[in-house]
Parts: C-alpha cells; structure tokens; sequence
C-alpha cells in the first residue's frame, strides 16, 4: 500500500490539483440543497447522489463485512436517500420534473408492496442482521371483533 504522500504525487493527483487551480474552485456538493439555484446543477448533484448510493447498496450485499460496517453502510445510504429527496424537491420547486411522484417501491419477500415504507429502509444484508428480521416477519394484527351491535345490525324478523 502506497503512502499518502507517494498517492499525491501520481499523475492524476497532479492533473487534478491544477485544474482546481486553473479554474478556481473546487467542485463540491453543497450542504444545504435549497443553496443550489440552478436546474442543472440540481440535476448532477442528485445523479451524483443516486452514484453513491448505488455504490454502497452493492457494497452491502456482502454478508461477511461484519455486523457494525453493515449497519453503518445502512445508515449511510439512508442518510442519502434523505439527501437525494431534498435535492428532488429543489429540483421540482425550480421547475423541472418531480421524479418522487414516480419513484420505485419497496417489496417485501415475496413481492407485496411493504405499507409505511417512507421511513429508514434496510438493504442487502442489513435485512439478515438480528432484530431487523423480526420487523420483516412481523404477523399483520388480527381483525378487530364485531361488537354485539354490529352482529345485531343485520337481524331482523326472519331470523327469528
């Protein structure tokens, strides 16, 4: 493994370290996505968001990392979907298109669509962790009981 002072002298390292120079500026993603004005800007930040988050869900699919990095990988690409969420709503508040309202949804193990799935999500092998299988496996609550006045609601005269 090269040391960092041999991986900054690398050609690349180089090149980009004067062109940060050259054009003045260092090209990084705002904090705050209500900080971006411009549509196009929006639009790179979000797919370069979505880049991030698809690197991560492949790098979670591998069960050996251990339970801490799964769930620390966890943690990270939902804090981006937040992230991708905002940058969407900036997106739609300039005019562009409102990608949520056509957004993809989340299926359980066998295909049916997961209710409440606005909230922290779990991926690859952060499914398989102890206590988030329970969540998976959950039994919908049984239907509430009629009470007396519902049963008697359809009784009249022919069935006594």
């Amino acid at each position: 493994m090269a040391r960092n002072a041999e991986k900054a002298m690398t050609t690349l390292a180089r090149w980009r370290a004067a062109k940060e120079t050259e054009t003045g500026k260092q090209e990084r993603r705002p904090y705050l996505a209500s900080e971006c004005r411009d549509l196009g800007q929006c639009e790179k930040w979000r797919l370069e968001i979505i880049r991030e988050i698809s690197k991560k869900v492949a790098q979670i699919q591998n069960a050996g990392l251990g339970e801490f990095r799964i769930r620390d990988l966890n943690d990270e690409i939902n804090k981006l979907l937040r992230e991708k969420r905002h940058w969407e709503n900036q997106i739609s508040d300039l005019g562009g298109p409102h990608y949520r309202r056509y957004g993809p949804r989340m299926f359980d193990a066998e295909g049916r669509e997961v209710p409440g799935n606005r909230g922290y999500k779990y991926f690859g092998a952060a499914k398989d962790l102890p206590g988030v299988r329970e969540l998976f496996e959950q039994e919908p609550p049984p239907p509430p009981k009629k009470t007396r006045a519902e049963l008697m609601k359809d009784i009249d005269a022919d069935y006594y």
